[in-house]
């Protein structure tokens, strides 16, 4: 299945690129979220028509998450949860409560942009969270979990 890029995807393209992907991955991901668009004659006319556009949108996007990474320069997020004696949380530490003490704390992120590499924290101590802001921009956030009295 061939497609035109109309957002930059990782590994896989920028705009405007025309690529081959499996029919799954298009039909199911590329197409309905919009990032993508079968490539045929009518569609390639389309795009060329809207490329000024989509990439101003690109531009847009990439800046905005820059200024963003830019205010979390430094940061280093504190949360509180219920451990044992041993450090150990009942319970453990997901994408979503990074995504909700953030959002409180004042920065907007969403809990998709939120990226556990050694899946959720179930310890107490400071851990290293990515935050996954665009395709281009990645960032390191310390997160200091400690015990509730």
């Amino acid at each position: 299945m061939e497609v035109i890029l109309l957002q930059k995807v990782a590994n896989l393209g920028n705009i405007g690129d025309k690529v081959k992907v499996k029919p799954g991955y298009g039909r199911n991901f590329l197409l309905p979220s919009g990032k993508a668009a079968l490539a045929t004659a009518t569609n390639l006319k389309k795009f060329e028509a809207r490329r000024s556009e989509l990439e101003k949108l690109a531009a847009d996007s990439l800046s905005s998450a820059q200024s963003r990474a830019k205010q979390l320069e430094g940061f280093k997020l504190a949360l509180q949860a219920k451990a044992g004696t041993e450090g150990k949380l009942f319970g453990s530490v997901g994408t979503s409560d990074i995504a909700e003490a953030l959002t409180k704390a004042g920065i907007a992120i969403e809990r998709a942009e939120v990226r556990l590499p050694g899946g959720p924290i179930r310890l107490i101590g400071e851990h290293h969270v990515k935050l996954h802001l665009h395709t281009d921009v990645e960032i390191d956030l310390p997160v200091v979990i400690t015990a509730e009295d």
